[in-house]
This record gives structure tokens, sequence and C-alpha cells, in this order.
């Protein structure tokens, strides 16, 4: 058997795109398929290095049990060659409203069918990341599979592998709570504990 033709049989048992090609796409798939990622009870040291201003000034608005996990994920993608910057974070319900009218009923591209309350962005548990070339910015580019391998190492859930819309950018941190619940579920939990001043990771 041709090394094309055995990366193929793998891919096909994995449920990715089947090109013959090893790329971060399918050694994401293998390492999520033979090695468990970190709990997000055991996380990166709340005390990790500062990263970088514009990274720190996003990470700020995240709740503290997430704030080593993004750290950690810049510096751990920065050991893997790729530079990565923290470019979005908490989000209010106005502000993640007025998102989601853009392309609707004001103008640009649509960019998210959450409403407020709706997104984990809402919360404080999620933050969106961008690749870095030069210090240009990359909004495309097979990075941001890589990245989101590292990103599950360190126990975060990765839009990229959502089953509807795919948000390579993504990551969040899901409560130990809503290990077992579906996202929707969460949401509706988490704006509970919102109106109710409750504690999230609790």
């Amino acid at each position: 058997m041709k090394i094309e033709e055995l990366i193929s049989a793998v891919q096909r048992t994995l449920g990715v795109d089947v090109d013959g090609k090893a790329g971060p796409e399918t050694w994401g798939a293998i390492y999520k398929h033979i090695v468990s990622p970190t709990l997000p009870d055991t996380p990166p040291e709340p005390d990790i290095a500062p990263v970088d201003p514009r990274s720190e000034k996003v990470i700020a608005t995240l709740l503290s049990q997430v704030k080593p996990f993004a750290r950690a994920l810049v510096q751990k993608a920065a050991l893997n060659g790729i530079s990565i910057k923290i470019i979005g974070g908490f989000r209010t319900y106005a502000e993640q409203d007025a998102l989601y009218a853009q392309g609707r009923t004001s103008p640009g591209p649509i960019v998210t069918n959450a409403k407020g309350g709706y997104s984990n962005h809402n919360f404080g548990i999620a933050f969106d990341v961008g690749v870095f070339e030069r210090e240009k910015y990359l909004g495309d580019s097979p990075k941001y599979k890589a990245v989101g391998v590292l990103g599950t190492e360190l126990g975060l859930e990765w839009g990229g592998n959502w089953k509807g819309i795919v948000d390579q950018p993504h990551f969040q941190l899901r409560p130990a709570w809503a290990s077992k619940m579906k996202e929707s579920e969460m949401l509706a939990e988490l704006r509970t504990r919102v109106s109710g001043d409750l504690p999230i990771y609790a």
C-alpha cells in the first residue's frame, strides 16, 4: 500500500477530507482520536506570563478562569512557529445584537448568527484568535487548523470542530457543569446565571 493510500484510509476512518495528504486537519483528527485533552479542572497556571499588549487588552475582558488558557494558547502557538493574537473577547448583549444586525438591518457582511445572550462571548468564556505573519493579519490560513489542535490540547473547545457553522478563530472554555449539555442548553443556563448574578464556573 502506498503512503497516499494509507493516509486516505486513515482520513476516511476519522471522517475528514480525503486527499491523501497529512495536513493539519488530519493530524488534529488523529490526535483527538488517540489522546484525551487536558481537562478544564487542570488549567494552565493562573499566573502564566502576559503576552502581547493587543492580546492582553482583550484577555482583560475574559473571566479569570479563561485568561490563562488564552495566554497559554498564544505562547503554545509561538512555540510551534505560529504567531497569533487574541482579537475578540467579551461582548455585551447590545454589542452582540449590533453584530447580528450587520448584513441584515445594517450595512456590512453577516458575521454571526447569534443574538445577544446566545453567544459564549456574552459570558466572558470565549475568545477569537487571529493568525499574523510579519504583523499582517491573515483572515484565512491553514494555520488556524493547527492552532485548533493546540487549543483542544489545552482543554478548550474549538469552533473549527463545530458541525454547523465552522468558526476556526473561536475558542471557549466550557464549564464542568455543562459537559453533557447541548450548546443551546448551556447558553440557556448561562443566561439564567448572569440574570441571577450567579458564578459561571461554580
